[in-house]
């Protein structure tokens, strides 16, 4: 049970544990699909036994009284959830109608649970709807544990920058990872997406297409039930509120719960939530232009297209109405850039996140005051407060690692057989997490090589855990004393 110096009893129990919640959801989902007399209760009831007896198994082994988390088992564990988890939530897809190779199942339980919304699945309009549903509940359940993740460990590990918040992810009476704070951010992600279903379900979707859009939405994971494209029609009120849930599941969940408990103005004045919805208007505008003068479109088509694509792909929910890569150049341009923007820190959405460029740009500008005044004292800021030292550090070396391991993904997708332009793009979507890009890989994953499944499996694992808590596995000096 040790690796080095680091004990890895905690980091199994705590996975035991997880994998034994994941079987008893497994379960009940075949208790519903039963209920409702879909042949397919076994699709969930093997599964969950098999993830069970492992949980339990591991659980029940690891036992101990009690225990703490060390900084470096926090590493190990962060990393371990995030692959066990795919790796038995693919047996769903393994034994259903489809019978994907374990690769595919995995490929898809990956890009589920990091909210990626990249599928191998050909023909979603002939899948069972408790497949469906279960693709849903992957990204819902993807959702809140970045969500979790990225407030109540990743601020004390100082994973790229993500230091900033340790204060901010807790009220004054509140430890990391205290039940308050957990049962309070769940209860409230909960109850967002209960009303998104609510007014999909009353704006004209059917229930069950209300119910998995909104788990998708909310989640910014893009899972859809059909395989065709959203299309502009009459219901301008549907397209408005799928655009609110993806800009809700964008915006730090933190701040909903503070705006709940009676301090609405942080939401207001965040500058991270100014910033984001600046630079998406920006976006928006610019899109808008590029559709409506390189084309006949009428002018409220291109609004709304440009509206609905861009903040879509901005936040990583990956929809979109119409084949955007075939766009003007302008269009195409500002949509691909925006993937790596991202929503906000402590929100659902992946890729770099505004708080980053936020804190390059202040480093930046804070050079350049240097450059004419270099014996000045001068103080980056963020959201009206400096800066702590080591952040615009972490910042800068986040910003390397993500560009190295573009690179480096991109290289190795070639050396496998891809083209330039498919390998350069379904690198950007899986590191980013928004699941679909400019190329013919747009929708379907499905005929890639299943090296490059795994690759890019791992890409999105990586793009979702931030890259550091990831990759600083494989430094030899994590494993010593």
């Amino acid at each position: 049970m040790y690796a080095g110096k680091i004990t890895l009893r905690p980091v199994f129990r705590i996975t035991g544990l997880l994998l034994t919640a994941l079987a008893l959801i497994m379960l009940g989902l075949a208790a519903v699909v039963w209920a409702l007399d879909e042949d397919g209760s076994r699709v969930f009831a093997a599964p969950a036994a098999l993830t069970f007896c492992v949980g339990s198994t591991v659980v029940i082994v690891n036992r101990r009284r009690a225990f703490s988390l060390s900084l470096r088992q926090a590493f190990v564990l962060t990393t371990t959830i995030w692959i066990t988890l795919p790796a038995f939530a693919a047996l769903p897809f393994v034994f259903s109608e489809l019978e994907l190779a374990y690769t595919d199942a995995f490929f898809e339980a990956m890009s589920g649970l990091t909210t990626t919304g990249s599928t191998v699945i050909v023909g979603l309009e002939s899948v069972s709807y408790s497949l469906l549903l279960w693709r849903a509940l992957l990204q819902w359940l993807g959702g809140i544990g970045i969500i979790l993740t990225a407030l109540l460990i990743l601020p004390g590990l100082g994973d790229g920058g993500m230091q900033i918040f340790r204060v901010e992810a807790m009220d004054a009476h509140e430890r990391p990872l205290s039940p308050s704070l957990s049962t309070g951010l769940i209860s409230l992600y909960l109850g967002l997406t209960v009303l998104l279903a609510l007014a999909l379900w009353v704006l004209g979707m059917t229930g069950f297409d209300a119910v998995t859009h909104a788990m998708t939405v909310l989640s910014t994971g893009g899972f859809m039930n059909s395989e065709y494209f959203f299309i502009i029609g009459e219901n301008i009120f549907l397209e408005f509120f799928l655009v609110l849930g993806m800009i809700v599941g964008s915006l730090p969940i933190l701040l909903y719960l503070q705006a709940v408990r009676g301090t609405p103005e942080l939401l207001l004045y965040d500058t991270q939530v100014r910033t984001f919805f600046t630079i998406l208007g920006i976006a928006i505008v610019l899109v808008f232009c590029g559709l409506w003068l390189a084309s006949d479109r009428p002018l409220l088509h291109a609004a709304r297209m440009a509206i609905f694509t861009t903040t879509s792909l901005m936040t990583g929910t990956g929809y979109s109405m119409g084949s955007y890569w075939q766009w003007d150049g302008l269009s195409i341009s500002i949509l691909f850039f925006i993937i790596f923007m991202g929503g906000c820190a402590g929100s659902t959405t992946g890729a770099i996140k505004v708080f980053r460029f936020q804190i390059l740009y202040a480093t930046a500008k804070i050079q350049m005051i240097k450059l004419l005044r270099p014996h000045g004292v001068c103080i980056p800021y963020y959201n009206n407060r400096p800066i702590p030292p080591g952040v615009p550090e972490a910042v800068l070396g986040f910003f390397f690692l993500y560009a190295f391991t573009f690179a480096v993904v991109s290289l190795l997708l070639s050396l496998i057989g891809l083209d330039f332009v498919t390998a350069f793009s379904v690198t950007a979507v899986a590191l980013s997490n928004v699941g679909q890009g400019p190329s013919v890989t747009c929708l379907s994953f499905a005929h890639l090589p299943d090296a490059a499944k795994w690759i890019l499996a791992g890409t999105m694992l990586a793009g979702r855990l931030e890259l550091f808590s990831l990759l600083i596995l494989f430094q030899p000096n994590f494993w010593r004393s």
